[in-house]
């Protein structure tokens, strides 16, 4: 790629993708950060979201999928831009902008690489101080996933495969944050016609049905778009 001389200054670009996960034990909400591990740069030994610098000959989104590879080992199928942040002083090296991504994944073990020294899964109530403005990142990115559950089957993300219920109540109340009635939520899911029954196993002595997501009737539901009042 040819080399340009500007006669003004340039921001460079980083991206940063804010990946949660849902612990079904716990039932809590997730996401994943690495601890800094390069010596000489900003926030050497602080946690933050993974990403980095983007190359001269890759788009934001390759960038976003190559940094969180890179850093952690974790492969995502799809990764939503969700917004880019510019303050001025958000970076002490100078003036950088980025792109912010939103994964959602089952969560899977993770290694820190490259120059992150440690990669781990954090309760999203329970972070650590973080590098950067990656507070403000990830309190975007839980805005966003708080929207996305009003229109679109988040679950099918997030949970094992087969699951009861009560299990995706417990989902869609770490997300929100708040208790949601069980009857009402069990009405509403049944209206969205898109859990198809499974098997049935015994749980605390009881016969449970089981559930999974057809995902033939969740990308109808995605191009149509619908709203789930919970």
């Amino acid at each position: 790629m040819a080399k340009h001389t500007y006669d003004f200054p340039k921001a460079d670009h980083t991206v940063d993708p804010v990946v949660f996960g849902y612990d079904p034990e716990t039932a809590s909400l997730k996401i994943l950060l690495i601890r800094r591990g390069r010596k000489g740069e900003p926030f050497f030994e602080s946690w933050a979201l993974p990403g980095g610098f983007l190359d001269m000959d890759e788009t934001l989104e390759k960038a976003a999928h190559r940094e969180l590879c890179e850093e952690t080992g974790l492969k995502v199928a799809h990764l939503e831009q969700l917004a880019t942040f510019s303050r001025v002083d958000r970076d002490p090296r100078g003036r950088v902008l980025s792109t912010a991504f939103l994964a959602l994944v089952r969560p899977t073990d993770v290694k820190g690489m490259d120059d992150a020294t440690e990669a781990r899964w954090f309760d999203v109530t329970k972070l650590p101080p973080l590098a950067f403005d990656h507070a403000e990142i990830i309190g975007v990115g839980l805005q966003r996933l708080r929207s996305k559950v009003r229109w679109e089957p988040i679950g099918i993300n997030l949970l094992p495969e087969r699951f009861a219920i009560p299990d995706l109540r417990r989902l869609y109340e770490a997300i929100l944050g708040y208790p949601i009635d069980s009857r009402n939520f069990r009405s509403r899911v049944g209206k969205l016609d898109v859990l198809v029954e499974d098997i049935t196993e015994m749980r605390h002595g009881q016969r449970t049905q089981l559930y999974r997501f057809s995902p033939r009737k969740y990308r109808t539901m995605q191009k149509q778009g619908y709203v789930f009042q919970i």
